[in-house]
């Protein structure tokens, strides 16, 4: 179709570039006059491709078309006019004039929000759902047939900026093409607007901006980010018109401490925290703000307040001035109408925009080593003087942000204190779930609450992904040299090993891991993963490809490894921080960003590496961490469309069911380490001693919480009683306690309910006909113990020969002298296949097994000899794809195959 753009600003550009894209031809660009010098990017875009401009001041005079105008437009002849974005009135001779006629992009669901200022009045009334419409032009206000609306979720933080670039812009910007799509083939609908529910609200302006303060918290709050950037949310404080940005709810009932600081009409004085700015509704409930701005546009973040007037000017060196000449280079450039750039001369009110923001964001880290600063950095330095300023303390390391302040749940524990997050984790925060929903994590040493941990939901889910997806697609992150990737990944690493006294105690209360193994295997292992994928971050590569030439041209065929952007990660119970690095270390060194989901009995030490994230330089968003149920925050993961991948460690019916979610969802790539029944053969010709000792680790390591343990020892005949009888006895060394003392060989199970499984599973064991020999009830004492049990004379169609029991009960079975085939055969008939072991000295026989065991790891007169250079993961319903070693970094990379002629 022959199409006039109607209209301004980037989503104006955006769309035009996306129509003629689509095989319109675009006849004409309506725009706006240029500005202080500057044309408007729709403008510029335009002219750069040949497309004729028209940049009138105005389209009528006094209630009346223009006629010159009205001949310009018409001489055209365009079929249809599109505008995406539109400040100025056209007169309904151009409305009418196309022959498919006028279509209007509006930032609300219509009828609601007619007006100007739709997005600031969706926030300031609250809503919960927004969207946009795009509507056929009428003589009314907003009022003409829906041709199509798309709707999405308000979140209670969003401001005019996050609402619009999460969903508005993008997903605006193909539903504006979809309507033109619609409209090419006669499909295009005009349903009229119903008159009920229908809302018009004025232009929201400086002027009408003043908060009231008789209100509750929530609509101070709403009025605030409904205004937030423009036209700013302002009142009165110490005889000067401030503006409040970046508000959000206080969920804590505690008061904070600060100074108070008095704002006429307010019920109670405000309170400057480390956090920010602290006001109160008249309901006596608090929100905070982040940043304000004086009148003479100074802008400070809220916590500084009392500190403004405090800041002394840094001496430049010799090499720091010639940077600071630089850059007056560069402000010269972007505010080309200033004769010349003084130290007094204000950015914004030297005529920047918001491009002009971003492009000097981009400028900065071109020529200042990479500095990377945020568009409120320069909203805070607005004088050139305050900018070099700002730059130089960066530069010098003087200004970095103050330590990230955390509610932490401290206990006096294993000798020292620990500090333990215990809220979500949400693009580099630690914030309450959406309506403040907690529960108790518990100890299973006594079953005592540890503390009260953040219950995510849906919508925090959602605001995680979106956190990623920024992070991803234009934050720092997704820019970011391999090499430097891999030197954050290495400072998480070093931070790992600071902290990984705590870590361990940590893990060991909330999990019941016995404190040396915790920090051996839970923690240890975790670390050296880090290490080893921080390693390959610099080392991800394709490849080039001979391919048939195209005589006489020629051809060259090359492979890229691409990250393939916001994954998802939901890890189990028994191994909470080590299941967190065995996916989330590949997953980063691909150069992907994570939203994880711990088990809801065991999110603490996930919680405590998002702090080291923190501290170790991560960008805002590449790491989330969401404590919370699987049916909810899971599945909505499994479900969510921006998700593209899932990387699952949990039972093989959960995985099957994520499986088909992601299936159905966007086909997201899948890998899923699943359950085991894990068989070990023991020959006679085996070393008795080592068979006896790494047969018990097989089994009783980590209290049987080991997805690789055998859940099945095939015994041959003629040394199986001697087997049991020595297995037995170490069974009686072994000393069940507090995971805590240095002595404890066995400490309590995870939680209670699966303390309940076991005594049900090794009752149906005895009733069954198989010989209980040692073990099978819980311990009597508090806590959730059980006791280190063991099973003979299991024969093949038993329920405790085919189900993992997932705990320290150990299945022996017994097998004919020399019948290696048949023994074999019983140990694959399984739909499991995640390990398997074999202890004899013959080598013949040993490879002969490994080579027909169905299993993806066997292990050879040896168990649990996991390493992070190899690649782990099952066969059959054990799972798909790997953890580990080269191979896991596959699972979070995708394939290109670029193929030029020249």
């Amino acid at each position: 179709m022959k199409i006039a753009v109607i209209g301004q600003s980037l989503f104006g550009q955006e769309v035009y570039k996306e129509l003629r894209k689509e095989g319109h031809t675009i006849v004409g660009v309506f725009t706006v006059p240029d500005k202080d010098g500057k044309a408007d990017p729709l403008a510029t875009e335009a002219e750069n491709d040949g497309v004729p401009v028209f940049k009138f001041p105005r389209w009528r005079l006094k209630g009346k078309a223009i006629a010159e105008v009205l001949n310009q437009y018409r001489a055209v002849g365009p079929e249809l006019n599109v505008m995406p974005f539109c400040s100025q009135f056209i007169p309904m001779e151009a409305i009418d004039f196309p022959k498919h006629g006028s279509i209007i992009y509006h930032p609300s669901l219509l009828p609601r929000h007619r007006g100007a200022s739709a997005i600031n009045w969706t926030l300031i009334h609250g809503d919960k759902k927004g969207g946009f419409t795009v509507f056929w032009a009428d003589e009314g206000l907003d009022t003409g047939p829906i041709l199509l609306q798309r709707e999405c979720e308000v979140y209670p933080d969003d401001t005019v900026n996050t609402i619009y670039k999460r969903f508005l812009f993008p997903e605006g910007l193909k539903g504006t093409v979809d309507a033109v799509r619609l409209i090419a083939e006669g499909k295009a609908p005009r349903i009229i607007q119903p008159e009920e529910g229908a809302t018009y609200e004025g232009i929201q302006k400086k002027d009408n901006a003043k908060i009231n303060w008789d209100q509750p918290a929530e609509a101070i709050h709403n009025w605030i980010r409904g205004n937030d950037k423009v036209p700013g949310a302002w009142a009165e404080v110490d005889g000067q018109k401030v503006t409040f940005y970046g508000s959000s709810l206080v969920d804590n009932a505690t008061t904070p401490n600060g100074q108070p600081l008095e704002i006429p009409g307010a019920s109670k004085p405000g309170l400057v925290t480390k956090n920010g700015l602290v006001l109160f509704g008249n309901d006596g409930k608090p929100l905070i703000v982040r940043n304000l701005q004086f009148e003479d546009g100074k802008m400070i973040a809220a916590s500084q307040y009392f500190k403004a007037a405090e800041s002394t000017t840094v001496e430049l060196t010799e090499e720091e001035r010639s940077f600071a000449e630089e850059m007056r280079v560069v402000w010269k450039g972007i505010l080309s109408n200033v004769e010349d750039i003084e130290d007094s001369t204000d950015f914004f009110k030297s005529g920047a925009a918001s491009m002009d923001v971003v492009r000097l964001v981009e400028e900065v880290k071109l020529r200042g080593s990479g500095l990377q600063l945020q568009n409120e950095d320069v909203y805070m330095a607005t004088t050139f003087q305050e900018f070099i300023q700002m730059l130089v303390r960066k530069l010098r390391g003087e200004d970095e942000e103050e330590e990230m302040v955390i509610d932490y749940a401290e206990r006096n524990v294993n000798n020292m204190t620990v500090r333990m997050p215990h809220q979500l984790f949400i693009n580099g925060q630690f914030v309450d779930a959406e309506g403040g929903k907690t529960y108790q994590t518990i100890n299973p040493n006594d079953g005592t609450a540890i503390c009260s941990v953040s219950l995510a939901q849906v919508s925090d889910v959602d605001k995680a992904v979106a956190a990623a997806k920024e992070a991803f697609e234009n934050g720092e992150w997704g820019k970011m040299n391999p090499r430097d990737r891999g030197r954050l990944i290495y400072k998480l690493a070093d931070l790992m090993e600071e902290h990984q006294e705590e870590l361990a105690t940590i893990e060991s209360i909330d999990s019941g891991a016995v404190y040396t193994l915790a920090l051996k295997t839970h923690i240890g292992m975790s670390i050296q993963t880090f290490r080893y994928f921080a390693g390959w971050c610099d080392k991800i590569q394709g490849c080039t490809i001979p391919i048939n030439q195209a005589r006489p041209n020629r051809n060259l065929t090359f492979t890229k490894r691409e990250p393939i952007g916001v994954c998802a990660i939901v890890i189990p119970w028994n191994y909470p921080l080590m299941m967190l690095a065995w996916k989330t270390a590949a997953c980063l060194a691909a150069g992907n960003t994570v939203v994880l989901k711990p088990a809801q009995v065991t999110p603490l030490t996930a919680l405590k590496f998002a702090e080291l994230t923190v501290k170790a330089g991560f960008p805002k968003g590449v790491v989330n961490i969401l404590p919370g149920a699987g049916s909810l925050v899971g599945q909505r993961m499994s479900d969510h469309p921006d998700i593209r991948k899932l990387g699952f460690t949990g039972s093989t019916p959960i995985g099957k069911q994520i499986m088909k979610s992601c299936a159905l969802s966007n086909v997201k790539k899948v890998s899923l380490e699943l359950g085991g029944k894990s068989p070990l053969i023991i020959f006679s010709d085996c070393d008795m001693d080592k068979a006896v000792r790494m047969g018990m680790s097989s089994v009783f390591f980590n209290k049987g919480e080991n997805c690789i343990a055998a859940g099945r020892l095939f015994v041959e005949e003629s040394i199986h009683d001697l087997f049991v009888k020595r297995v037995v006895e170490e069974v009686k060394k072994m000393k069940t306690g507090d995971p805590l003392d240095r002595a404890t060989d066995h400490g309590p199970q995870n939680h209670k309910a699966h303390l309940d499984k076991l005594v049900q599973y090794s009752q149906v064991g005895q009733k069954e006909g198989a010989t209980l020999v040692c073990g099978g009830k819980q311990v009597p004492r508090p806590g959730f113990f059980f006791e280190p049990t063991v099973f003979t004379n299991v024969e093949d169609h038993m329920y405790i020969a085919k189900e993992e029991s997932f705990g320290p009960i150990m299945i022996i079975s017994k097998f004919k002298e020399g019948d290696v085939d048949g023994v074999l055969k019983r140990a694959n008939d399984t739909e499991f296949g995640l390990a398997s072991g074999v202890f004899t000295r013959d080598i013949n026989k040993a490879m002969y097994v490994s080579e027909k065991l169905q299993a993806g790891t066997v292990f050879v007169n040896t168990y649990n000899k996991t390493d992070v250079a190899s690649p782990f993961g099952g066969f059959k319903q054990s799972g798909i794809g790997k953890d580990l070693g080269e191979e896991a970094l596959n699972e979070y990379l995708k394939t290109k195959a670029v193929t030029i002629e020249y």
